[in-house]
């Protein structure tokens, strides 16, 4: 973490990069990965999915990181079905921290990550993509919504963020009285939602020696300098030293 800073582990953090952001990241590489993980990424055919799905793994152990005060090394997630008992797949969790919930996402060279007390899921997609025909919207969305926003003139955007909510309210568990927050990443043209039980998300983008992305502004993960054998500093900042952006909340899971 970035000297003085202490983790603030009341509230959720959630971090939206893209694929290539952390992928340059020099605090995170595929040797933090697990065996398992290694194994599941070298079986993607599709390069750019591949990438994605490597870019979220690393993204969350930042996102950890910062939240837990561990180094990205000690913030791998591990995963048990909750149906068949197995590991490597279900829903992810960090050892040893039961009240820690933790979730990622990755849609088209975007990645996203969340951690925070309790539930919490997050789901990010790009900007300008549309969801799939109504009559399979209609089977896993409530109704009522569906239809309002089909009824708008452009109800492409609406929809959109309609989907979002619902994959970041079924990642969190999909309860009654889990906080929904959304927002939209402009740098990155994605949309974003957060479900959890926290009352307040704080959003991040990642930075790295000092510096952004091409193009990002606001606040970040600073990996600037290094402790111990290599192990990036972790720590969140606000645009040009300020606080960290605070996303407000936009109603509870129905």
């Amino acid at each position: 973490m970035t000297e003085g800073q202490q983790p603030d582990r009341d509230h959720a953090l959630a971090l939206v990069a893209t694929t290539r952001e952390v992928l340059d990241h020099p605090g995170v590489h595929e040797g933090l990965l697990a065996d398992w993980e290694r194994r599941r990424i070298a079986a993607i055919r599709l390069p750019g999915r591949r990438d994605d799905v490597l870019a979220a793994r690393l993204l969350v152990r930042l996102c950890a990181a910062r939240h837990t005060g561990r180094t990205p090394a000690e913030s791998a997630p591990a995963q048990r079905c909750p149906e068949c008992g197995g590991p490597g797949h279900g829903r992810p969790y960090l050892p040893g921290l039961p009240g820690v919930g933790v979730s990622m996402s990755h849609a088209d060279g975007l990645v996203a990550a969340a951690v925070g007390p309790g539930a919490v899921g997050i789901d990010v997609e790009p900007a300008a993509r549309r969801p799939g025909p109504l009559r399979v919207l209609r089977r896993l969305l409530p109704e009522a919504e569906v239809a309002e926003a089909a009824a708008r003139p452009d109800p492409g955007p609406a929809l959109l963020r309609l989907w979002v909510r619902g994959e970041a309210r079924l990642k969190a568990g999909g309860q009654a009285g889990l906080r929904l927050f959304e927002w939209t990443d402009g740098d990155r043209a994605a949309v974003v939602a957060v479900a959890a039980e926290a009352d307040r998300v704080t959003r991040g983008e990642v930075t790295w020696g000092g510096r952004r992305g091409a193009g990002v502004t606001g606040a970040g993960i600073n990996g600037a300098g290094t402790t111990g054998a290599g192990v990036a500093r972790v720590g969140i900042t606000g645009a040009g030293g300020g606080t960290a952006d605070p996303v407000p909340v936009i109603g509870f899971a129905r």
